[in-house]
């Protein structure tokens, strides 16, 4: 299992709409990939409770590595990220193996 965590900052406004109308879109977006997307079981996207320079986040849960790289080139996925990349100023991200011991 691999989990796939990125975390953005949203423009105050970008294609007419404001940062809570783009983070919705986004949220809904995201999560309407599970069972769209083969390996992707599971993808959580919130707004970040802490403050701090990232507006929103996902949680996202795939089958394997592979099925992780096959989401990035998925055309559900890509139209997704055409909306992210036109209204984020910044994305982090991170991705690990659940099962690796530190």
């Amino acid at each position: 299992m691999v989990m796939h965590l990125v975390f953005w900052q949203l423009k105050d406004e970008a294609l007419g709409r404001d940062k809570d109308e783009n983070a919705r879109l986004i949220k809904d977006g995201l999560e309407g990939l599970v069972g769209v997307v083969p390996g992707l079981r599971q993808a959580h996207v919130g707004r970040n409770e802490n403050g701090g320079p990232y507006d929103l986040a996902l949680a996202a849960v795939f089958d394997s590595a592979a099925a992780l790289h096959a989401y990035e080139t998925h055309p559900a996925h890509q139209q997704v990220r055409a909306l992210v990349t036109q209204v984020r100023l910044d994305r982090a991200a991170v991705d690990f193996t659940a099962e690796e011991e530190l």
